[in-house]
């Protein structure tokens, strides 16, 4: 038995997305699908062999539409799963933190990681963590949309930081093309939060980042209410 794991890349958002799956089985999960990128996703999990159990959201994103609904559309037995806190009527699951998902002989754990939008949840599975948009590598999510606070990110990111050293940190993205860190790394390096920076200072930081709005905020963000299945064309 081993763990199939595949990390992959859409261009235009800067998005990962991430497919697993137990050998043995063929039970599989994959973690923040985007809709550009549905055809590529649907013709690996048929070339593996998969059986697609669950179709994961670390969130509510603004910058890009999930492949979520069209995913369950192909992969009928497959559930979608969001956070608790999400205000979403489409989801099969809204998992709670603690609570686990099981695939094959494998698990993952939730991990409640509020901040970048409240509603944000980090999956746990053996030496990996995949972070969504809290922990970024040497970086973090911005919190001035979406419920987000600076405050709770801290906290995420602090429990984030209580897993072991050589835990494995995979984003929902990265924009310099770096596609792995580990928690050792980001608690040393993060530009952010890293070297023991305190709660204050962080919140500074944070909230002086000067960022443009996401340009398919107003598109994403209600099409991926609906997980996907109710794509809007206009302004994309």
């Amino acid at each position: 038995m081993s763990l199939i794991f595949r990390p992959l890349f859409e261009k235009e958002s800067s998005t990962y997305t991430y497919l697993l799956a137990d050998s043995k089985t063929k039970e599989a999960v994959i973690i923040d699908a985007v809709s550009e990128t549905k055809q590529r996703d649907i013709g690996l999990i048929e070339e593996l062999g998969l059986k697609l159990k669950y179709i994961v959201e670390t969130h509510v994103h603004a910058d890009h539409i999930t492949s979520s609904c069209p995913l369950k559309q192909k992969f009928t037995e497959a559930k979608i799963v969001l956070g608790e806190a999400n205000s979403v009527a489409c989801a099969d699951i809204l998992i709670k933190d603690g609570e686990s998902l099981k695939f094959g002989e494998y698990q993952i754990n939730a991990l409640s990681t509020p901040g970048h939008t409240d509603g944000c949840m980090s999956y746990v599975i053996g030496d990996k963590v995949f972070t969504g948009d809290a922990l970024l590598i040497r970086s973090c999510g911005r919190c001035d949309f979406q419920g987000g606070s600076a405050e709770k990110l801290f906290d995420s990111i602090s429990r984030l930081f209580t897993l072991p050293d050589e835990t494995y940190v995979y984003p929902a993205h990265d924009y310099g093309g770096r596609t792995v860190s580990t928690i050792w790394e980001e608690k040393a390096f993060n530009e952010m939060i890293g070297g023991g920076v305190e709660r204050a200072e962080f919140v500074r930081r944070v909230n002086a980042m000067e960022l443009s709005l996401p340009a398919k905020i107003h598109v994403a963000v209600p099409a991926n209410q609906v997980c996907g299945s109710k794509i809007v064309t206009e302004d994309l």
